[in-house]
């Protein structure tokens, strides 16, 4: 299942400046997704991480790759409409650097759910889409409220 930005704003809660999912590429819900995401060199981030050397803040990145577990979760239809809360992350590693201008695909893959709590932990990746390198990895928890 593919996503446009619009029907990904009907899923997320995020909003602009702290929306990190242009469009989904896949997702099967509870099960695995990748987004995309241009790094605009507009963002304000920009201005001061770093002046003459911009760098999108690796915070960002799990950030990105957060949301796009929250898609994965939030597309089941017993989750819809709840807010996912970021519980953790777990063996974050960061590989590659991202630059203003850069589009990144972000993959992930549900790797447990716990039901009765509502807490699902999944892989994720973040890849550059230019040269498909890894950025950015983590395992990601999320508690559905």
């Amino acid at each position: 299942m593919k996503l446009s930005k619009d029907e990904v704003l009907k899923i997320l809660p995020h909003r602009d400046p702290m929306l990190f999912v242009d469009e989904v590429v896949d997702v099967d819900p509870m099960m695995r997704v990748v987004t995309k995401l241009f790094i605009d060199e507009k963002w304000e981030i920009f201005k001061g991480h770093f002046p003459g050397d911009p760098v999108f803040p690796g915070v960002l990145s799990v950030e990105a790759m957060a949301q796009a577990v929250d898609i994965m979760i939030m597309t089941m239809d017993k989750y819809k409409g709840l807010t996912p809360l970021f519980m953790g992350i777990n063996d974050v590693r960061f590989r590659r650097r991202v630059d203003p201008g850069q589009t990144v695909s972000c993959h992930g893959e549900m790797v447990k759910v716990d039901d009765e709590r509502q807490i699902m932990t999944a892989r994720c990746r973040m890849i550059l889409d230019e040269t498909e390198e890894t950025a950015a990895e983590a395992e990601i928890v999320i508690a559905m409220r």
